[in-house]
């Protein structure tokens, strides 16, 4: 399994971050690629108030680094 893991700001606090992932079954890191950005602007509209500070494709678990 591949998770697309992402860091989220408070747009109104930068410094008030959060770790996020979005999970998929049976995909490639390649596809995880390409398919990050549509995926996160989707969150982004779904989340206002937030900004993406910085995203990767890893196996679940792996941990993004900060």
């Amino acid at each position: 399994m591949i998770e697309l893991a992402f860091v989220v700001c408070l747009s109104a606090s930068p410094d008030t971050c959060e770790d996020r992932a979005l999970q998929f079954v049976d995909i490639s890191m390649t596809t995880c690629a390409i398919a990050a950005q549509p995926q996160l602007a989707q969150w982004v509209g779904e989340h206002p108030g937030w900004t993406i500070q910085r995203w990767t494709c890893q196996p679940i678990g792996a941990g993004i680094d900060a």
